[in-house]
């Protein structure tokens, strides 16, 4: 099979040990088009964010860089501006033509908190070698909120891919032709193009920017904290916002967003040359987002967006990314927003899951 591996694909990789853990794997942590990663029992805060590299193994790299340990069993705070390392539950033994690619949740970006995959011998953030044996292990940085974590919290996800699954740009062009893939005009060019909606159809609220001095997050707490005391709204009646240099900012694409059941799409920078700013830590889109049929017309992308080293105008209709979309190897047996409670189906502007909904 070539393309990406479905729900149950993923599924037989963890009867067949491919995908193995001391604790059992649960159903749930299946998506469509992913597996959801857990942290192990221990987070080792570090001096300094690293990969192992070539020849070398994560846990060797400790030693380097360890400042303390800490047990996560019974909870612990993750702290605001401080980098952690936890080893994950899963460990991998890929087959020689397979290969992964980790993001984290969104949920967990929609926190700006910086989750990235490494593994033994790696060179890269978020990326796995085909045919990989060994460990997984997450870095975790908050960037805006400190917060509580235990052991078997998923932040982040794993997708796993066989040979190359792209769309050129002319296959994503006949795709969109066959079922629009966004609302609007298709913007292709080495993905598809998307924009930041500045001018909503009702009222002024464009977005949310983080507040520098918060209360710790309980990540396992949903829909229990009050908006207001982690975030300012944003407010335009002209189509523009100045974004300030450190501050980070949940806005929205103009854009509705359908992704077909034969398909994944990742969500990636559009060019450093566009501006002062980083949109998206978590970048995946799963088969079915958006997709009517799955209950989700008209779901739209939530933009996270950081502002770099000067202030920086963003203004309506401006592309900030693309989606880069590929086939998947067969269609998954469950769909994202059917049949798994995902929960930014159908979404607009929208805050993560943690905060109460008014």
């Amino acid at each position: 099979m070539t393309g990406v591996l479905p729900s149950q694909s993923l599924a037989a990789m963890i009867r067949e040990g491919e995908i193995t853990s001391d604790e059992p794997i649960g159903e749930a942590q299946i998506q469509p088009a992913s597996l959801d990663l857990r942290l192990g029992h221990v987070a080792y805060r570090v001096r300094a964010s690293f990969l192992a590299g070539d020849g070398a193994k994560v846990a060797d790299r400790l030693h380097e860089f360890e400042m303390h340990r800490i047990d996560l069993s019974h909870g612990a705070v993750l702290e605001k501006g401080c980098v952690y390392v936890v080893p994950l539950l899963e460990e991998l033994a890929l087959p020689a033509a397979v290969q992964a690619v980790a993001n984290a949740k969104s949920s967990t970006g929609r926190l700006d908190l910086l989750t990235r995959t490494i593994t033994d011998n790696g060179v890269e953030f978020d990326r796995i070698v085909p045919g990989y044996h060994g460990p997984l292990y997450a870095e975790i940085c908050p960037r805006s909120f400190s917060v509580l974590v235990r052991p078997g919290m998923r932040l982040n996800q794993i997708r796993f891919r066989a040979g190359q699954a792209v769309l050129s740009d002319a296959d994503l062009a006949a795709l969109h032709a066959e079922t629009p893939l966004v609302s609007g005009e298709a913007v292709i060019s080495e993905g598809l193009g998307f924009s930041v909606d500045l001018r909503p159809a009702d009222g002024d609220l464009v977005g949310y920017r983080a507040k520098p001095h918060t209360g710790v997050i309980d990540l396992d707490r949903i829909g229990a904290y009050d908006p207001g005391e982690y975030w300012e709204e944003v407010r335009t009646k002209d189509g523009r916002v100045i974004l300030d240099p450190g501050a980070f900012y949940i806005l929205v694409s103009r854009e509705a967003v359908t992704i077909p059941p034969t398909h994944a799409a990742e969500m990636a920078p559009y060019m450093a040359m566009v501006g002062e700013f980083r949109v998206h830590y978590a970048g995946f889109f799963d088969p079915g987002f958006g997709w009517a049929e799955a209950g989700g017309a008209g779901s739209r992308g939530v933009l996270e967006v950081r502002c770099h080293e000067a202030p920086f105008v963003l203004e309506h209709g401006q592309i900030v990314g693309r989606l880069v979309f590929e086939r998947m190897a067969e269609t998954p047996e469950t769909l994202y927003g059917r049949e798994i409670a995902s929960n930014y189906q159908g979404q607009g502007l929208k805050l993560s899951k943690h905060f109460r909904v008014d």
